[in-house]
């Protein structure tokens, strides 16, 4: 079954070589990585570019200003059988490929536990799942999202079904979770398969206190159920 791995990049010079290692080094020959990199102004992509490695594919200049999208442009373009959402700053553990693929077997979307690290690379919480009270299940995950996108990897199936991204959607890795429960069947694995870097500049807040207030976060709510609702009526 071949594997694409989706990576959305914005001025990530600082770990994507780490990531890219790390990732590279479970794949076989027919898999592929697909970057989509957001009008970078560092180094990232010459780095990327430094591994000179027919794998890797990425669509550069673009214009989203937004993770979402950015993320959802590198799916477009992801001819895998299975899909691994990957973060640019994270690092992988070595048998996270093999571990996901048993379970992908049998499930259309599962998501591994992670330690947290610093920007040093220093484990400062040992479970993500704990710190966030993760688990499955429809209503529980829209009243407090468990969907960690960098943890995630699901089918084609699930694939066709979250695409196009709806405009409104607040996170994307809270959307492809929700369509998971609704069209087919999710698990949670309990191994901790990578290292979830915290490093005071990341695009998102999971493993930290949220900047939106309560207000803010009740909108939210609402918003995804109206929009899932669209989607599975029509």
């Amino acid at each position: 079954m071949k594997i694409s791995v989706c990576i959305a990049t914005y001025n990530g010079e600082k770990y994507i070589k780490e990531q890219l290692v790390s990732i590279l080094s479970q794949l076989n020959e027919k898999d592929e990585v697909i970057i989509s990199d957001d009008s970078s102004t560092d180094k990232t992509i010459s780095i990327i570019n430094s591994f000179n490695d027919e794998r890797i594919i990425i669509y550069q200049h673009q214009k989203f200003k937004s993770a979402i999208f950015n993320f959802e442009n590198s799916l477009k373009y992801a001819t895998g059988d299975y899909i691994f959402l990957a973060d640019q700053d994270d690092v992988w553990m070595i048998n996270k490929v093999e571990t996901i693929k048993e379970f992908l077997d049998t499930y259309d979307l599962v998501l591994s536990d992670a330690n947290i690290i610093d920007s040093e690379g220093k484990v400062i919480n040992d479970s993500f799942y704990l710190l966030n009270s993760s688990n499955n299940g429809l209503l529980s995950n829209i009243v407090k999202n468990s969907y960690l996108g960098c943890t995630m990897a699901f089918n084609r199936k699930i694939l066709e079904k979250v695409l196009p991204f709806p405009k409104d959607i607040p996170m994307h890795d809270w959307w492809i979770g929700l369509i998971a429960e609704v069209y087919g069947k999710t698990f949670f694995i309990k191994d901790k398969l990578i290292s979830y870097r915290r490093h005071g500049n990341n695009i998102s807040y999971a493993g930290e206190k949220s900047k939106y207030s309560f207000y803010r976060k009740i909108i939210f709510r609402l918003l995804m159920i109206k929009i899932l609702m669209k989607k599975v009526i029509f």
